[in-house]
């Protein structure tokens, strides 16, 4: 392989190939190829990071079949008007007022709809806060979801609370269509595809029962009101029978792209695991302990893994999941002059930062020590963004119009002779 190019370069190349090949513009026209919507009206709501290049490539696809709707994205990501739809932007990963009123403006376009109109009804992640209308008062939702994602929750725990919070997941969205269609079209973020768990399942039925609810509230010991007690308590639509849905893409698709890439640059690439669910930093550590453990093999690999890792926020500093994982990788392989680890989210943002993740190489330890971000002490104040700035170590993208979840990768090379 070419010697001359850096770790930092292939990170680069490997990032944005990755993502430009899990785009989701062409899967969508492929699922609305040839669908007949028959007479009635066709309204499309597009919800989550990905909304915009959803309804973008919808709206390239149907043209003036489609009589109106509504694009509920995160702040940042919405890229221009699409006739003849409202474009919203709203708060996330926690629910604001224009999250509220952007779903309002949604259930009224699909109110009052007849059985012969359809809800066109794309989906991605992020949705769980972009599209909300909360049973319970704003304020204790936005608490409850700010508890748990400090505490480390995982997002299937996270979307079982906020399915009975909320009057328009859990499928209760699909319920308020009805008698009309309801079309969906799945871009995954979850490991699995639980179609009841990608943004709280607004237009699918709920295969989690009140006591699964309770039990994750008592596990995290929130404090909740009397109502909100109460929505945990009630069970959400179990069957639908005027929803149909397409699933069209997953972190699976995100591995693949990035083995495509890396072995473009001359790696072999084994995907470890699409399913990697653990806490960031212990990821991060594992992944470090593979580049040591295959550092002599005198081979150009590259491993991958997909999935979601989680964050437990005891610190004060600033970052996301993919830059810890990177954080504590560089500690892993310090002073490896043939190894890199770096790790990314698909939609362009790692927690509240305007980074999609983080890259470590050998010298990336001390690089970050020296400016007096010590690995581990930035580890324990949840610092890695700055930390990862210090050493100019930060994946910026920018939104990029899908979202899969994450994936995080070692390089290897023959180590230099000596």
């Amino acid at each position: 392989m070419e010697s001359k190019r850096t770790f930092r370069e292939d990170c680069g190349y490997i990032v944005r190939e990755a993502i430009r090949r899990v785009q989701p513009d062409e899967a969508v026209r492929r699922a609305l190829e040839g669908k007949d919507f028959g007479a009635g009206r066709l309204i499309l709501v597009a919800v989550g990071k990905a909304a915009w290049s959803m309804a973008r490539a919808a709206a390239d696809t149907l043209g003036a079949r489609i009589d109106g709707g509504v694009v509920i994205t995160k702040y940042g990501h919405a890229q221009g008007p699409i006739p003849p739809l409202e474009i919203r932007e709203a708060g996330h990963p926690v629910p604001d007022g224009n999250s509220f009123a952007a779903t309002a403006e949604a259930l009224r376009l699909t109110a009052d709809l007849r059985p012969e109109d359809t809800v066109l009804f794309l989906l991605s992640g992020g949705g769980s806060a972009l599209f909300e209308q909360p049973l319970i008062e704003p304020a204790e939702l936005q608490s409850i979801t700010g508890r748990l994602l400090a505490c480390g929750a995982d997002i299937v725990e996270i979307n079982t609370l906020r399915k009975r919070l909320s009057a328009v997941k859990g499928g209760r969205f699909a319920a308020h269509c009805a008698p009309a269609r309801v079309f969906g079209i799945v871009l995954s973020d979850i490991i699995g595809d639980p179609l009841d768990s990608i943004a709280s399942g607004p237009a699918y039925p709920d295969g989690s029962r009140c006591e699964e609810a309770l039990a994750i509230a008592e596990r995290y010991g929130l404090e909740l009101s009397a109502r909100a007690m109460a929505c945990l308590r009630t069970e959400t639509p179990k069957s639908l029978d005027n929803v149909t849905t397409e699933i069209t893409g997953s972190v699976r698709e995100l591995c693949a792209a990035s083995a495509e890439a890396c072995r473009a640059l001359g790696y072999e690439p084994l995907i470890l695991t699409d399913r990697l669910a653990c806490e960031a930093r212990e990821a991060g550590r594992f992944l470090g302990a593979i580049a040591r453990s295959h550092s002599q093999t005198g081979k150009a690999l590259a491993f991958i893994a997909g999935g979601e890792t989680v964050v437990h926020v005891r610190g004060t500093g600033l970052g996301g999941r993919n830059q810890e994982l990177a954080l504590a990788a560089a500690a892993e392989i310090a002073g490896m002059d043939n190894a890199a680890v770096f790790s990314f989210g698909s939609d362009g943002t790692d927690g509240p930062t305007d980074a999609a993740g983080g890259f470590a190489d050998g010298n990336t330890a001390a690089a970050m020590a020296a400016k007096g971000f010590p690995v581990e002490a930035a580890l324990r104040n949840n610092d890695a963004y700055h930390a990862l700035q210090s050493a100019d170590a930060l994946i910026v993208t920018g939104p990029t119009g899908t979202n899969v979840n994450d994936a995080a990768v070692v390089l290897l090379r023959p180590s230099a002779p000596r």
